[in-house]
């Protein structure tokens, strides 16, 4: 059995050994993340009854960069923070806020997102992240975790008898492809400045 070699993420080129300044840079990276997963809630189009978005896109370019651990409690901070009454997630507060919110159509594709982060970072961590096809490989095993969860939750609130495909995967396949393209271009790209 081959042991496969463990990359440390993108990001861990910033984040001293040890310390205080460990803490400090952990912490400041994972506000950096809530914020841009806060700010790819709001970039939407309107979709019923799941809103098409970005987040799909932040959450799988932060766990490629920030790597398992990080990226999963970076978006589990961001949940926290909606969980919270923070207006944070797509459609807050027009469409409730906090526990409430997370209770709606949407919870479950926000909850399968740690998990995706950290299957993601973990994938990243174990150089899926050296080239934009093997990224994507990885971006898109964490979207279908999203998918599944979002589609599970989905059905249970508004009914199996409904097309739950129809309003909560099929709309969002071409985007989300598109999206996770243009991520793991990204961080692909990213990853090679940083390494010059």
């Amino acid at each position: 059995m081959s042991a496969v070699a463990v990359v440390r993420p993108l990001v861990g080129r910033f984040i001293p050994e040890e310390g205080a300044g460990r803490l400090a840079a952990l912490a400041g990276f994972a506000i950096l993340g809530t914020l841009v997963l806060w700010v790819s809630a709001k970039v939407s189009v309107p979709f019923w009854p799941v809103p098409m978005n970005l987040q799909t896109m932040a959450v799988a370019g932060l766990a490629a960069l920030y790597g398992s651990r990080l990226g999963a409690l970076t978006v589990a901070l961001y949940i926290a923070e909606g969980a919270a009454g923070l207006p944070v997630f797509t459609g807050t507060p027009q469409q409730g806020i906090g526990i409430a919110y997370l209770m709606g159509p949407t919870g479950g594709y926000l909850l399968g997102m740690p998990l995706a982060a950290w299957l993601i970072g973990w994938l990243a961590e174990r150089g899926f992240a050296r080239s934009v096809l093997s990224l994507f490989a990885a971006m898109l095993a964490g979207d279908v975790i999203v998918f599944a969860l979002g589609l599970a939750w989905l059905g249970s609130v508004i009914g199996w008898d409904k097309p739950v495909l129809a309003y909560g995967l099929y709309p969002f396949l071409l985007g989300d492809l598109v999206k996770l393209a243009l991520a793991a271009c990204i961080v692909t790209a990213v990853g090679r400045l940083v390494r010059r």
